[in-house]
């Protein structure tokens, strides 16, 4: 079913109230834009997910992940090159 104009309304307003969005007005309409990008709001909730559920701990957040995940061999391929050039930037 398609959502009610007053819920997607309130939707909206809520997002605006914590700052996730922004608008302009044309007429009686109001085009939304967003204000916080896509990697900093993922990264701030992905931080928290580890905090909250993994102990603090990215590489028990790591394992689960890689434990409950059906990756192809290409994906762990993928997955250890990134591993590798971020140490790499640390030493």
């Amino acid at each position: 079913p398609k959502p009610a104009a007053t819920t997607v309304s309130t939707l909206l307003k809520r997002m605006q109230d914590k700052q996730f969005v922004g608008y302009e007005s044309s007429g009686k309409s109001r085009a939304y834009f967003p204000l916080v990008s896509k990697d900093a709001y993922f990264g701030k909730h992905i931080k928290s997910l580890i905090k909250n559920f993994f102990n603090d701990s990215p590489a028990q957040f790591a394992s689960f992940f890689a434990q409950q995940t059906s990756f192809t061999e290409a994906q762990l391929e993928e997955l250890k090159s990134l591993i590798d050039d971020q140490l790499n930037r640390k030493s």
